[in-house]
């Protein structure tokens, strides 16, 4: 599903932003597939060269990738197909049981025990009240069931080689990554003056910290959770900055029973009320997300009428990825190609409205691309060939090179 805003009045700028919103490992990798296919149909669009990025939650790390240069295709073999000679993705990474926390709430336990027994002999009545012992007690229960340090040195290290930065400051293009404060719920913007000391990868984790699954993580005394919390894409944050056009992904929208396909199973056919409280759980987070998107979409052309705005979303009657658990890591292929070909449906559909827009901008539509129904994902991602640090260091520097010179000769023109 693509909603369109068309300028206005368009300037001549040619400056893009790109805004990536959470979901889950499930909703980083739906958004991953949107990003390849259009950078696979959409000529002129260089995703790794755009003028400013936001990231929330999961999309935080693919705007981190793409502001350090970091290619659809490559991400793709890093997570997809495992046959990326950078970076290695292991899943049980970024699930592993959050023991030290667990040990350290269980030794709180006797002091607890001791201040219930003292309340217990001082007031018998309130002290075994339900709702004085959950207060009482739940400090015991952990605030996430996963430990987050991992992902924390698996995003370090990959944006410490090649000729990458860690550092908000180095970067090429603005970089935002949004996280919220767990004790005030005010959302920061990382990457912003005065915030942009905090490495990105700390960040990252910050914004991605789940509340449940990940604890929230400390920077400078604070405590931080996942951004998506204020709001669920914070486009706002580019169409702030000067920016001709904005390109959005949300991965997570409400589920359309009744629009589902006939070979649908019966959890689907009956009603969400038969998949038990999983599914009402899940339908309830899509809801409340969407709900902000759609109020966020309605002013965004009130608010910036001249600047043009893509937001791209999954089918609302996409049972496969309502049915897929957010947190399944094993699902990344499948949730990845129905993105790529729901993205590339998009783009053939909307093309007579799509085509002048881009073209505005520079970009061109691949007819070639879009109108392959049997496109996969995988069909653009040969294996590279090896390369050293050094080497990915000189590729990198040669790419400047023909980039600085293909825009002095188009200023010249």
């Amino acid at each position: 599903m693509l909603s369109i805003h068309s300028a206005r009045k368009r300037g001549d700028g040619g400056r893009i932003g790109l805004a990536i919103a959470g979901g889950g490992p499930i909703g980083g990798m739906y958004e991953l597939g949107a990003l390849r296919a259009m950078d696979e149909a959409l000529d002129g669009l260089d995703l790794t060269r755009l003028d400013c990025y936001v990231g929330v939650s999961s999309g935080a790390f693919l705007a981190a990738g793409l502001a350090n240069r970091m290619s659809t295709a490559e991400i793709c073999r890093i997570f997809i197909t495992g046959t990326s000679d950078d970076a290695e993705f292991r899943p049980e990474t970024f699930l592993r049981p959050n023991v030290n926390e667990y040990l350290r709430r269980l030794a709180s336990l006797p002091g607890l025990y001791a201040q219930w027994a003292q309340r217990l002999l001082r007031n018998p009545g309130k002290a075994v009240r339900w709702s004085d012992l959950i207060l009482r007690f739940g400090g015991l229960v952990p605030t996430g069931l996963f430990d987050n340090a991992g992902v924390e040195d698996f995003l370090r290290d990959v944006f410490s080689r090649r000729g990458r930065s860690n550092d908000f400051r180095t970067l090429g293009a603005d970089l935002f990554v949004v996280a919220v404060d767990l004790d005030t719920g005010e959302a920061v913007r990382f990457g912003e003056r005065g915030w942009d000391d905090v490495p990105i990868s700390q960040a990252v984790q910050a914004s991605a910290a789940l509340p449940g699954l990940y604890p929230p993580v400390e920077i400078r005394g604070r405590h931080f959770l996942d951004g998506a919390l204020r709001r669920t894409m914070h486009a706002s944050t580019v169409l702030d900055r000067d920016i001709d056009l904005m390109i959005g992904i949300n991965p997570l929208v409400p589920f359309d029973a009744t629009r589902a396909a006939p070979q649908a199973d019966e959890a689907e056919q009956v009603g969400l009320v038969s998949g038990g409280l999983p599914a009402v759980l899940s339908q309830t987070l899509r809801t409340l997300l969407q709900s902000r998107m759609q109020i966020g979409l309605e002013k965004y052309p009130l608010r910036y009428p001249d600047i043009d705005q893509l937001v791209f979303e999954p089918n609302a009657s996409d049972s496969e990825l309502f049915f897929t658990n957010l947190f399944s890591f094993s699902s990344r292929h499948r949730v990845c190609q129905l993105a790529y070909r729901n993205t590339l449906a998009d783009l053939r559909r909307r093309a007579p409205v799509l085509g002048p827009m881009l073209a505005a901008h520079g970009i061109r539509l691949r007819h070639d691309i879009i109108d392959d129904p049997q496109r996969s994902i995988l069909d653009g991602l040969d294996i590279t060939p090896r390369m050293t640090d050094a080497t990915a260091r000189l590729r990198r520097a040669l790419d400047d090179v023909d980039q600085w010179i293909a825009t002095h000769r188009a200023a010249r023109v």
